[in-house]
């Protein structure tokens, strides 16, 4: 499969997988942003051995305790810094998550199905495109984003209440 034909084949999929879950958008974001997909394609199976992790890989040691905000009301932190490439906006990447909300409830996991995901950028919540643009490859990251760069005022039930700040881990396996 071309890396055109993949990256169209696995957009497809993701929006088909989360059709009708996506709020309208709001006034401030301009374009509708589906959701982190929420499985991989057949085709997408294991691409490397941090595919079948269950549970985040390890910080650095020196990771800060402290979260930065970037002036659209991202925070985040490097918990490992990464030695591969940075992806821009546009780029598809290959990721391992875990979201939960204000009170720690998860609301997806790709540890707890085994495998990482791979999609674009261009196709998730503003506060992914944003943070994964952050970190390189091998690196993780901590998200804390503001409902505004997530599903917006009226969330995306019944997993995302409205207004809901979103909490992520996230392992940048590779920049496709």
């Amino acid at each position: 499969m071309t890396g055109l034909n993949r990256v169209l084949s696995t957009g497809l999929l993701a929006l088909f997988m989360v059709s009708g879950c996506v709020p309208p958008p709001s006034s401030n974001s301009g374009t509708r942003r589906v959701p982190v997909p929420t499985a991989p394609a057949a085709s997408e199976s294991a691409a490397s051995p941090d595919d079948s992790r269950t549970e985040p890989g390890p910080d650095d040691p020196d990771a800060p305790t402290e979260f930065t905000e970037t002036a659209t009301g991202l925070k985040y932190r490097i918990l490992r810094k990464g030695t591969g490439r940075k992806p821009t906006g546009t780029d598809t990447v290959r990721c391992h998550y875990r979201g939960t909300l204000d009170d720690g409830s998860e609301f997806d996991s790709s540890y707890s199905r085994g495998e990482s995901i791979s999609f674009p950028l261009t196709g998730v919540i503003a506060g992914w495109t944003q943070g994964l643009q952050l970190v390189a490859e091998g690196g993780k990251i901590e998200l804390e984003i503001p409902y505004q760069l997530g599903y917006g005022e009226a969330g995306s039930p019944p997993k995302i209440p409205p207004q809901a700040t979103l909490h992520f881990i996230v392992e940048l396996i590779a920049v496709e």
